[in-house]
C-alpha cells in the first residue's frame, strides 16, 4: 500500500518549562531519561507529576522531555472531562486561551493559567517523506486505519507537520486509538 504511515498512540503527558520543572522538583533539577521516543531528541522521563482539575486528578502523569519554552499538558477529551478541565483541540504549542489545571511535584506546585489541550491528530514528516507522499506542511489530510476487529476508521482533519527534525509517524490520542480498536504497529494509509 502506498502513502503509508506508522500510527502511534500518544497517552496523556506533560511538557514542562525549566522554570516549572524547578518549581515542581527543586532548583537546578534536570529530567531523567527513561526511554527515547520515535521523534528524534524526544524522550519519556522517569519524573511524573499529579495533574489536578476541578473534578478530579491523575496522580502520576509522565513528563516528556526535553524542557520546552512553555508548560503544556496533553490529555484526551475523555481524560479532560473526567477531571473537569476544558481542553480545546489544538496543535502542540498552541496554548493561548486553553485549559487550566494544577501540577504537583515533590518540591512544589504550579497553577497553570493556560496549557491544557487535546492534541490535534497529526503526521510528522521530513521534507523527503512529504515530497515522496505529495504532502505539504500545514496540509489537512485523512488517514485510513485498517483493523482486524471490524472497526476500520478513517480519521479526517489530520494536519501534516513537515520538518527535517521529525521522523515519519502519525500521532493520535487514546480516545482515537480506542475508537478504531487499534493495535500497536498499525500502518495507516494517507488519503488526500
Amino acid at each position: 500500500m502506498e502513502n503509508q504511515v506508522l500510527v502511534e498512540i500518544s497517552a496523556r503527558h506533560v511538557h514542562v518549562s525549566q522554570e516549572d520543572l524547578e518549581t515542581l522538583f527543586g532548583k537546578g533539577y534536570t529530567l531523567t531519561v527513561k526511554k527515547e521516543l520515535s521523534q528524534p531528541g524526544q524522550f519519556a522521563c522517569e519524573e511524573r507529576v499529579k495533574v489536578i482539575g476541578t473534578k478530579g486528578e491523575f496522580p502520576a502523569v509522565s513528563i516528556l522531555g526535553p524542557c520546552r519554552k512553555e508548560t503544556q499538558v496533553e490529555l484526551s477529551l475523555t481524560d479532560a472531562r473526567s477531571i473537569g478541565v476544558a481542553a480545546p483541540v489544538r496543535e502542540s504549542g498552541d496554548i493561548n486561551a486553553s485549559g487550566v489545571c494544577k501540577l504537583v511535584g515533590p518540591a512544589g506546585e504550579v497553577e497553570l493559567e493556560k496549557g491544557v489541550i487535546a492534541a490535534k491528530r497529526h503526521i510528522h514528516a521530513t521534507t523527503a517523506d512529504a515530497e515522496k507522499m505529495g504532502l505539504e506542511n500545514g496540509e489537512i489530510v485523512s488517514v485510513e486505519i485498517p483493523t482486524a476487529n471490524g472497526r476500520n476508521l478513517i480519521f479526517g482533519d489530520v494536519v501534516v507537520r513537515v520538518s527535517d527534525a521529525y521522523a515519519l509517524a502519525m500521532h493520535i490520542d487514546t480516545d482515537e486509538a480506542n475508537a478504531a480498536g487499534m493495535a500497536p504497529n498499525t500502518m495507516g494509509k494517507v488519503i488526500k
